[in-house]
């Protein structure tokens, strides 16, 4: 989305999420309740390509049926099978049934086909979608037809009467650019002696283009710097690039009319994602991406609301259209990737990564993805060396890079290379002073290794102060205080870290240690019983069972530690 979301979003919109009427009328009894039960069982689980199976089933048997149309309608727009859906929606405007959705399909069909005065005409009379998207398309419409003062006045009207004004101007100065009108653009786009538009990426393209072709590349790089500082994409990257050495970049946001279309279509998904259901906001991405099949924009946002629905074999088949040659390829990937691993296919994920790395290695968050996955599969050695890379790619030091450092820093320790993960995890407590999970990291591992103790109780005291709600966190505080004897500490801080994480097995084991140093025998006993039922890791197990077997001092004995008293004399 190219600005702030307004309030009354969901009004200009029109949005409505309930069916038709007649809609909750279920055609059980009727021969074909398998199909319908399973269409509706599919539809719930945003199955959409068995919904639509589904749904056409019982269509065969039922076919002016209000609800099943619209949700055959939803699912096979969900799908992506646009042509599908606008059979269905031409039949239900056929049989006066009323459907936002409905009109939205023939609206996309009619737009695709170039008929713009007959899209004109239906949204005067019966397709309305929503003042929003009504008053937008009719604008770009009557562009389309050459009425070039008309869509003016209309993108106007839509500003004034939706109370979407800057989705309008937005649009406006898209179309002002496409024909050629840069003046008026930079009008709008700057603000016109009001606020200027808050542009995300593609307004920051599109307003670049025309400060160019207005010969004020310095402007367009002030642009840039304002909005993204040094973290450009490589699309953006290659766009200053091209300000840099003074050419004058062509306006190729927006190509055609076609393209405007689409972009109402993407700008309201954008508006809607988080704020309506995701299988709602999908109907306006899919309608962006029918419109203008290359909008990258468009695929990924489609292929991201997939994924939040689970349904990662389309999201990757959406992924999958983000040609090679586009400066958003490595964001496809990466979210196939993604989806890939949400699908429980972990090496196929790793794999495409890997091939990413191969093509794109030059780009820090690649290597760092791989690197992330790698260390997921506990493949440690390999992530390192991922961060390595990434690591290397750094020009200078920023604040962000503190994750970076952390994570190697993961790495390097689980690699038993501790003075290599001390270093990563002080470069990244450097970077971003007081970073609670760093704090608690590193000061965990001192409380482990039973040393720096002093120090390690300070960085986790400051980390709980951080994030006084993190169970891990207090549960290390609690640790630290028994480390050092401190016991009566550091059962309330144990107790409180139970509370917080009631089924961790790491954080009731050590509440039974703490209770057992100070002579509560039966609690400590049953708090490892608990940590048993939570399945730690099998020498966790084996560790808390000898416990229950002979006690914790003579374990302590066995293992050639210190026994607790002489611990708590020291404290």
């Amino acid at each position: 989305m190219p600005f702030i979301r307004p309030i009354c979003l969901s009004l200009a919109l029109g949005l409505t999420l309930s069916l038709p009427a007649g809609a909750d009328e279920e055609p059980l009894g009727r021969g074909f309740a398998g199909a319908y039960l399973a269409a509706r069982h599919a539809s719930f689980h945003s199955d959409f390509r068995a919904a639509a199976d589904y749904y056409t089933q019982a269509l065969v048997r039922d076919r002016d049926n209000p609800g099943l149309q619209e949700n055959a309608l939803m699912a096979f727009i969900g799908l992506g099978k646009l042509d599908s859906a606008v059979t269905v929606a031409r039949q239900m405007r056929e049989l006066g049934i009323g459907s936002q959705m409905a009109n939205m399909a023939v609206m996309a069909n009619m737009l695709a086909d170039g008929e713009y005065k007959g899209v004109v005409d239906g949204v005067a009379k019966d397709m309305s979608v929503g003042p929003l998207v009504d008053g937008l398309v009719v604008a770009w419409c009557l562009l389309g037809a050459g009425e070039v003062d008309a869509a003016m006045a209309a993108f106007d009207a839509a500003a004034e009467n939706t109370g979407m004004s800057a989705f309008a101007l937005y649009h406006k100065a898209l179309a002002l650019g496409f024909a050629g009108d840069f003046e008026g653009a930079e009008r709008i786009f700057s603000g016109d002696g009001g606020a200027p538009l808050r542009l995300t990426r593609r307004g920051a393209f599109a307003h670049s283009q025309v400060l160019s072709q207005l010969g004020q590349n310095a402007a367009a790089l002030e642009l840039i710097e304002a909005g993204w500082g040094s973290d450009l994409d490589k699309g953006l990257e290659e766009l200053k690039t091209r300000l840099e050495n003074g050419e004058t970049v062509p306006y190729t946001q927006i190509g055609s009319v076609q393209d405007g279309l689409s972009e109402v279509f993407y700008t309201v998904a954008g508006a809607l994602e988080g704020e309506a259901a995701d299988s709602y906001t999908l109907l306006y991405a899919r309608i962006a991406e029918y419109l203008q099949p290359d909008h990258v924009d468009a695929i990924l946002l489609t292929a991201n609301l997939l994924e939040s629905q689970e349904q990662y074999e389309l999201a990757t088949e959406a992924y999958n259209r983000v040609p090679r040659d586009d400066p958003g390829f490595h964001v496809a990937e990466i979210g196939r990737a993604d989806a890939l691993h949400s699908a429980g296919r972990k090496e196929a994920a790793i794999e495409v990564l890997e091939q990413l790395a191969e093509t794109h290695g030059t780009l820090p968050v690649v290597q760092i993805t791989l690197g992330d996955a790698l260390r997921g599969e506990e493949r440690y050695d390999e992530a390192s060396k991922a961060y390595d890379a990434a690591v290397a790619l750094f020009e200078e030091d920023e604040r962000g890079q503190w994750i970076v450092y952390y994570a190697r820093g993961i790495t390097h320790e689980r690699e038993k290379r501790w003075e290599q993960a001390e270093a990563d995890f002080r470069k990244a407590l450097e970077l971003n002073p007081g970073q609670p999970q760093v704090l608690n990291y590193l000061g965990y591992s001192y409380v482990e290794m039973q040393t720096n103790l002093d120090e390690a109780l300070q960085m986790i005291e400051e980390a709980v102060a951080a994030q006084p709600g993190s169970g891990y966190i207090t549960d290390s505080l609690g640790w630290v205080l028994y480390r050092l004897g401190r016991y009566d500490e550091a059962v309330v801080e144990l107790e409180r870290a139970a509370e917080l994480m009631a089924v961790d097995p790491i954080v009731n084991d050590h509440l039974g240690d703490a209770y057992w140093a100070v002579g509560r025998r039966i609690e400590a006993e049953f708090q490892w019983h608990r940590a048993l039922s939570f399945d730690p890791e099998p020498e966790e197990a084996k560790r808390i069972r000898r416990k229950l077997e002979v006690g914790l001092d003579i374990v302590l004995k066995e293992e050639g530690a210190e026994p607790l008293a002489v611990a708590n004399d020291g404290g």
